[in-house]
């Protein structure tokens, strides 16, 4: 909305200062500082209502050193990073940007699954919270939105570059709708997901969208859970997720820059640049959450913002069309849900065969399995960022590793 105010006086005013409004940095770098102020001040006020109230966490016995002094500590704390990030957005952000939309509807979106987890858990006594089929079908909507909307607004599209001359001898540059995306480590890095089903023959151009939307929906509900899964000890899952999405905004931020992705030779997608703005303020909310989340934690974010984080880290991928980085940048949550599903399959294999059901992990997600083997989750969380920076890292690099 400040946007528009900005714009309207820098147009017929020509209020000294007022121009700054159209520089990204320059409103990327007061959404992360009005992201951090929201998060930080308003936070201790969350948090002292959510303690009022006495919506503190259940804690199940896991037989895990430390446990029970987390019994009572407040949670649904995933509303301070999801207040923190949409008001510096609506206040700043273009609010006519398809991404910029997509993404305030993501987060609204998983926020409330997230929230009426949390509620069913705490206000209704129910451990298991939302059903698990419910958790799904809101995930799977969402990325069915997601999907068709990326795939069908005449405003998603990406700068094409035909290698035929005009007469200028120019070479022509036009914005087409498209679902290629990028292929890390390679060359020739341009994947189209039509490819997939080019063995249909003429005409298969009119199917891709079989092809596109139900591996949007994969990818949403599948990062969104792994986040899920990772929010299992004080400051893992704010930590990690805030640097993967520091990688994700270099990556808009250059995609949407026609000289930097000249230059970089990598994707330009028109508009992407404004989701910038939105990446800002989820990195100042996550990194002011981070302040009271940090061990000892004072607040637990709850399913309101692991569903949350994991929504949002999807569509910007996909949004950026790096979506299949995500095994690498989101490698923390990708062996968190692989612990977990492993130790299942395998305990559930050895029941059959041997009649008695064992186990590859002293217990999953992974970061519990370190905590059994006697490392202090503060040490388990640092060394699991640490690892997050590297492979966010790598990802960067990847923009001119081929």
């Amino acid at each position: 909305m400040l946007y528009y105010l900005l714009q309207y006086l820098d147009r017929y005013f020509d209020i000294p200062g007022t121009g700054l409004y159209q520089y990204i940095t320059f409103r990327s770098g007061v959404a992360i500082i009005l992201a951090l102020l929201i998060s930080t001040i308003f936070g201790k006020r969350i948090i002292n209502y959510l303690r009022k109230k006495q919506i503190g966490e259940t804690v199940r016995e896991l037989g895990l050193e430390g446990q029970n002094e987390k019994a009572g500590t407040p949670t649904m704390g995933g509303i301070i990073i999801i207040i923190s990030t949409l008001i510096p957005v609506l206040l700043i952000a273009k609010l006519d940007n398809i991404y910029v939309l997509l993404l305030i509807l993501t987060t609204i979106w998983m926020g409330t699954i997230g929230f009426l987890d949390d509620y069913i858990k705490i206000f209704k006594k129910d451990k298991e919270g939302l059903k698990g089929r419910f958790k799904v079908v809101g995930q799977v909507g969402l990325g069915l939105i997601v999907g068709a909307i990326l795939y069908y607004h005449p405003d998603v599209t990406v700068r094409d570059t035909p290698s035929i001359l005009i007469e200028s001898g120019v070479t022509s540059k036009f914005d087409v709708k498209s679902t290629i995306t990028t292929i890390p480590f390679f060359k020739d890095n341009e994947f189209d997901y039509g490819q997939l089903i080019s063995w249909m023959g003429e005409g298969y151009q009119e199917y891709i969208w079989l092809i596109f939307i139900p591996i949007v929906i994969f990818i949403v509900t599948a990062v969104s859970n792994g986040a899920n899964l990772t929010d299992g000890i004080d400051g893992l899952a704010a930590g990690t997720s805030a640097i993967a999405v520091l990688a994700l905004g270099i990556f808009a931020f250059i995609s949407g820059n026609v000289i930097f992705s000249n230059y970089l030779n990598i994707m330009y997608i028109p508009n992407s640049g404004e989701m910038t703005i939105f990446i800002s303020a989820f990195i100042g909310g996550l990194i002011g959450f981070l302040w009271y989340n940090a061990y000892p934690a004072q607040v637990f974010m709850g399913d309101t913002g692991s569903l949350t984080i994991g929504g949002i880290i999807a569509v910007l991928a996909i949004a950026v069309r790096k979506e299949l980085l995500i095994p690498v940048l989101c490698g923390i949550f990708l062996a968190e849900n692989m612990s977990v599903v492993l130790q299942v399959a395998y305990f559930k294999f050895t029941k059959k065969r041997y009649g008695e059901g064992r186990r590859i992990f002293l217990m999953a997600p992974l970061h519990h399995h370190f905590q059994k083997k006697g490392y202090h989750e503060s040490k388990i969380v640092t060394r699991f960022w640490i690892i997050g920076i590297f492979l966010a890292i790598f990802c960067v690099v990847s923009l001119k590793l081929r």
